[in-house]
């Protein structure tokens, strides 16, 4: 069908346009009075009263939850940009991308006004992400740079007014945790040192792979292990309630090469705590061990290896004498940074001391509440070899598993002595049949001595 000007034309002549034309010039100049007979604020106060009285019967409330709160972030904000980042590849049509250096993965997140539904226990909320760009120079936290463009974000969550308490007190909690979990296990695990006095500025990146899944200990104590954080992670009210400071002391003594090291890893891979490894051979003395133990992160191991030896702690008797005598750190100064009033003043806490001969450090160190779990990791028995054979070899049973499990009942030899006979040979069998040689002499080597034993006794 062609448009035909003519006809348009003469078809509008066959009506009146007269009643038209009056219209839209009453239209103008009811326009102009507006404009110009009007005060502004009359009208500015005429429109408040409008979307008052809108909002008043409207079912819908909205939370407004700002990036920023005085010069800080809103920790409301980021929880729900890390809640959100989850939703948003699901429910929104744009969305944007980001990885960070001490991120282990991608992020995703709204991109600028998108919505985004969620569902809570049978409620349904609608998240918006405003974003307004302003001069930089209106808002404090930015540079002072007159040029540049700010952007100032918020999220506006709304839902319906009969579900405000559920929203407040049940929802938001939620998102915040979820978040914390979030966050928790995208961010890459660090390991700081002391040196100089402080903690180093750039921590290294914590990349062992250690895990309870790989770690060569009893089956059972491993669980237990296990079982014990556990229950330390979630028992914040506990803690609280009973009026004790959110912290566990462990204790991991035995004999070298029975795998400290390696389970305190898996401890921080399984928490994704950091980890505070300790010198305390460069501490420069009792006010400085406290001052670096409050420097410490909340969610974190603090790690001090070979106690016994590290630096001489003198008993609590001679600690008067030690310091006027120049020693560094005292054994009060070390009970007090991690177990005095100052130790409270940071949340989850996990502090591990290590040490291969127990019997050598004082009991004040060892009483409950310092060391409220003492691990002992002895000699390799058959379950930890199991997990080892899995390990290198990646085999669970073998026809020479019965002769081995023999002799691990008759010697004494470290998990670490095991890795490394099951390294030597690629071929499985080859290996346990070299490794039931080397405890079949590591056998005979504990026979001679008992007999020379006897002998020297008679």
């Amino acid at each position: 069908m062609k448009f035909d000007a003519k006809s348009l034309v003469s078809t509008m002549a066959k009506f009146d346009t007269k009643p038209f034309v009056s219209a839209m010039a009453s239209i103008m100049v009811m326009r102009t009075i507006k404009n110009e007979l009007i005060p502004h604020e009359l009208l500015s106060f005429f429109q408040c009263g409008v979307d008052h009285l809108s909002r008043r019967f409207s079912p819908q409330f909205t939370v407004v939850i700002e990036e920023f709160q005085g010069m800080a972030r809103n920790q409301v904000f980021e929880a729900a940009e890390a809640y959100l980042g989850t939703k948003a590849t699901v429910s929104a049509e744009r969305v944007t991308v980001s990885k960070a250096d001490d991120h282990k993965d991608l992020s995703f997140n709204m991109d600028r006004n998108e919505e985004v539904s969620d569902d809570f226990e049978g409620v349904s909320v609608k998240w918006k992400l405003i974003c307004i760009q302003v001069d930089s120079s209106r808002i404090r936290h930015y540079d002072n740079d007159s040029s540049a463009v700010a952007e100032i974000r918020s999220y506006e969550l709304t839902f319906h007014k009969k579900h405000k308490n559920k929203i407040f007190n049940s929802y938001l909690p939620y998102v915040m945790e979820i978040a914390r979990q979030i966050k928790q296990g995208n961010m890459a695990i660090k390991i700081h040192s002391n040196e100089y006095g402080y903690w180093n500025r750039e921590p290294v990146k914590f990349n062992h792979p250690m895990s309870f899944d790989t770690l060569a200990v009893d089956e059972k104590l491993q669980r237990e292990i296990v079982n014990d954080l556990d229950k330390f992670v979630k028992a914040k009210e506990f803690y609280r309630r009973t009026g004790k400071a959110w912290k566990r002391g462990y204790l991991l003594y035995g004999p070298p090469g029975t795998g400290k090291s390696s389970l305190i890893a898996a401890m921080a891979n399984y928490l994704h705590y950091d980890i505070y490894d300790l010198d305390l051979a460069v501490v420069g003395d009792n006010r400085n061990l406290k001052d670096l133990i409050l420097g410490m992160s909340s969610r974190s191991i603090l790690v001090i290896e070979d106690i016994d030896c590290t630096i001489k702690l003198q008993n609590r008797e001679e600690d008067t004498e030690a310091s006027n005598n120049g020693h560094k750190v005292t054994l009060s100064g070390l009970l007090n940074a991690t177990d005095g009033l100052w130790s409270c003043c940071a949340e989850e806490h996990i502090i591990v001391f290590t040490t291969n001969h127990k019997e050598r450090l004082d009991p004040a160190l060892l009483r409950p509440g310092r060391m409220d779990k003492q691990i002992h990791l002895s000699y390799c028995n058959f379950s930890a070899f199991k997990q080892l054979a899995m390990n290198y070899l990646c085999i669970t049973q073998h026809e020479l598993y019965e002769k081995i499990e023999q002799l691990l009942g008759q010697v004494e030899v470290t998990p670490a002595e095991i890795a490394e006979e099951l390294t030597k040979d690629v071929d499985a069998t080859e290996c346990l049949q070299d490794l039931i040689k080397f405890l079949q002499e590591k056998k005979m080597i504990k026979e001679e001595v008992k007999n020379e034993g006897n002998v020297k006794e008679e």
